[in-house]
């Protein structure tokens, strides 16, 4: 049951899209107090566990952080950060009594949950202006499926997305792409995409590409489509000041930028320098920003990635102007001032809070000051597109996906979890981001394999791939000037196109069950303990997940490690992907165990009385022949294959369901 508590004047965020009725007074859950913003205080019990918020820090299990929903641009996710590029303020408290909040507050939101007080969860904002939604159920599943039913169906992508891709920042020419395509294609390494970042673009304006480097662009989308690889390009949320640049000068002339208290252009410099924002909340400027896209689109473009649209922020004119005032203070007397108040100034420069409280948004006639819905700018941006796709082609999917979300974006594209770095660390908070997302609605994500920041190292990259293997976003990205980590870079190749090739192996099952997950508002990833529910022990184990219906995954995340050790809640087969293109077959029984996993080698655990299909695999998604499967697992019993041409949207056709036989 889900119940909806309206507090002053909310922005209406279309988070949720099914019509609820809000009701009086508080709910039954907590203490609700109004004085000097919002607050919900919940006394938490010794065992409860509190799962949710999607893209965010720490475990599976929240209890004992502190959260805020702020969409931030900070490469540097370490255990103290408290806020990522996402807001997605959805949590289950599960314990003697359970129930979900969901709430729907697009500005600055705190999570304390038992970070003050380990006994005590406490949420928290500025205004009293949400709807808060709380949802009871029969366990945290129940609740989470009702959750979903409630906001949307989630964004399905094309099926060549679920083939594995190649990033890197720094990608300049065509001839960088010519040798990332032929570095695969010679090794025989699968490859569906080569993405473009930023330096594809004319002086990183968006909608436009390099007039030396790109010459003959779509002759070029068209060359790489020949070898079975689909070019994704950024889009930044910057749109460069520049006389004579057609969307500069349509923004400026039809005031769909965001603008600063006086009615002049907001500015903010980013990757081209000085730009202005486009109004994404505004519906006439979110419709002309979308109709961008169709530039790229009608050279040969299929898909497009998102970035930079928390909106990230390097400095504005004011900021500078500040610094400056500084400098000027402390040179006219630097015995007197502190050369620190410098230093602070020049850090703070860099996504200040008073900066996004110095431009507006026009939505519905109103002027809004972005600070107050600054987690939507992403989440608009993206549906920009979204909705640009659908008028443009309705009948086609395109690849989409950001990395700024709210709950709501969920519907028209993925995301992935921003600039991560190539620290172990961060396979563990892959791995733990996964089931939190889909609560959220998000299913088609993935983070950058490998790591974007820093020097990946040939062991890490390997025991990333395999973590990949089961992400819906399956990508390989890095920053420039780290080094070079295309899998064909490295020694023993053979060892990245076995990886590699077991994610084209698993493809047809794996997008079956994010179909099913997708149509019937499932999760793709789940905790041990939303399957395991009357296992308490699965309520602690927070580096296994399941995957479906059928599968266990227990990645290896530790440098050096020659295995792991798993929990097994009831008894499993367990099984490895060998490099030889073999399985290695054991039946393990319930309770712990070590088992020993090599490099080269990508397992699973399969539940007792299941199988899956495997197939031969490929070297690109269209070539996957999933009628050469063969069933691995339990013997005996039935799997229903999802497969249709990957492309259209006739999701609910009957003949798109095929019930197999072991």
């Amino acid at each position: 049951m889900v119940q909806k508590y309206v507090y002053g004047t909310p922005f209406h965020t279309e988070a949720v899209i099914r019509d609820i009725k809000g009701e009086n007074g508080s709910p039954n859950y907590g203490t609700i107090c109004l004085e000097d913003g919002f607050s919900f205080t919940y006394t938490l019990k010794e065992k409860d566990v509190v799962y949710g918020l999607g893209e965010s820090n720490r475990g599976i299990n929240k209890r004992g952080g502190c959260y805020i929903s702020y969409c931030t641009d900070n490469p540097n996710h370490t255990e103290s950060v408290k806020s990522l590029y996402a807001a997605h303020n959805f949590i289950v408290i599960a314990g003697e009594t359970t129930f979900g909040l969901f709430v729907d507050y697009p500005s600055k939101l705190t999570f304390d949950i038992g970070f003050t007080r380990m006994d005590t969860l406490t949420i928290t904002c500025e205004e009293a202006d949400l709807e808060l939604y709380v949802i009871d159920g029969d366990s945290p599943y129940d609740i989470v499926r009702q959750f979903r039913k409630i906001i949307g169906r989630s964004y399905i992508p094309p099926k060549f997305a679920f083939g594995f891709g190649q990033s890197r920042w720094g990608y300049q020419t065509k001839e960088d792409f010519r040798q990332v395509a032929e570095g695969y294609r010679k090794n025989h390494i699968p490859l569906d995409m080569i993405y473009m970042d930023i330096d594809y673009m004319q002086n990183y304006k968006d909608f436009t590409f390099h007039e030396e480097n790109f010459r003959d662009f779509s002759q070029f989308v068209q060359e790489m489509k020949d070898q079975k690889i689909r070019l994704i390009p950024i889009i930044d949320a910057g749109v460069k000041i520049e006389d004579g640049y057609t969307v500069y000068e349509e923004g400026v002339k039809n005031r769909y930028f965001c603008q600063r208290e006086d009615g002049s252009d907001f500015v903010a410099a980013v990757w081209p320098g000085y730009t202005h924002f486009p109004d994404v909340l505004n519906p006439e400027a979110r419709k002309w920003f979308g109709d961008q896209y169709q530039v790229l689109m009608d050279q040969g473009i299929e898909g497009f990635w998102n970035d930079m649209n928390e909106p990230a922020i390097f400095y504005t004119p004011e900021g500078i102007e500040k610094v400056s005032q500084k400098m000027k203070t402390f040179l006219d007397d630097p015995e007197t001032n502190s050369p620190w108040d410098v230093k602070d100034a020049l850090e703070a420069l860099s996504g200040s809070q008073e900066d996004y409280r110095a431009f507006y948004h026009q939505v519905e006639g109103q002027r809004i000051l972005h600070d107050k819905i600054h987690n939507l700018f992403g989440y608009h941006m993206t549906r920009a597109a979204g909705e640009a796709f659908e008028r443009i082609a309705p009948d086609r999917r395109f690849l989409m996906f950001s990395r700024s979300s709210y709950i709501g974006m969920h519907r028209y594209g993925g995301i992935w979890t921003g600039d991560n770095k190539s620290w172990w660390s961060h396979i563990l908070l892959n791995l733990k981001m996964m089931p939190a997302l889909n609560m959220c609605g998000f299913l088609y994500v993935g983070a950058d394999l490998g790591g974007f920041g820093a020097d990946a190292t040939r062991d890490l990259v390997l025991r990333w791939l395999a973590l990949g293997v089961f992400t819906p976003l399956m990508r390989n990205h890095s920053a420039i000037h780290t080094r070079d980590q295309e899998c064909f870079r490295f020694e023993n190749v053979e060892d990245f196109r076995h990886v590699v090739g077991v994610r084209y192996r698993l493809l047809p099952y794996l997008y079956s069950e994010y179909m099913k997950a997708a149509l019937s508002d499932d999760l793709y990833f789940k905790p041990l303990a939303f399957v395991y529910s009357k296992d308490a022990h699965c309520a602690y184990v927070e580096d296994q997940l399941m995957l479906g219906n059928e599968i266990m995954i227990a990645p290896v995340y530790t440098q050096n490690a020659q295995g792991r050790y798993v929990y097994l809640p009831e008894e499993m087969k367990f099984v490895k992907f060998l490099p030889d293109g073999s399985l290695y077959e054991e039946i393990l029984p319930a309770g712990h165990h070590y088992v020993e996993i090599g490099l080269n080698e990508v397992p699973i655990f399969i539940r007792q009385g299941k199988w899956i299909p495997v197939t031969d695999g490929a070297e690109y998604v269209e070539a996957i022949n999933s009628s050469s499967w063969k069933a691995v697992g339990y013997a005996g019993g039935e799997y229903v294959l999802y497969e249709d041409d990957g492309i259209s949207k006739d999701y609910e056709n009957p003949k798109h369901w095929k019930r197999l036989n072991n």
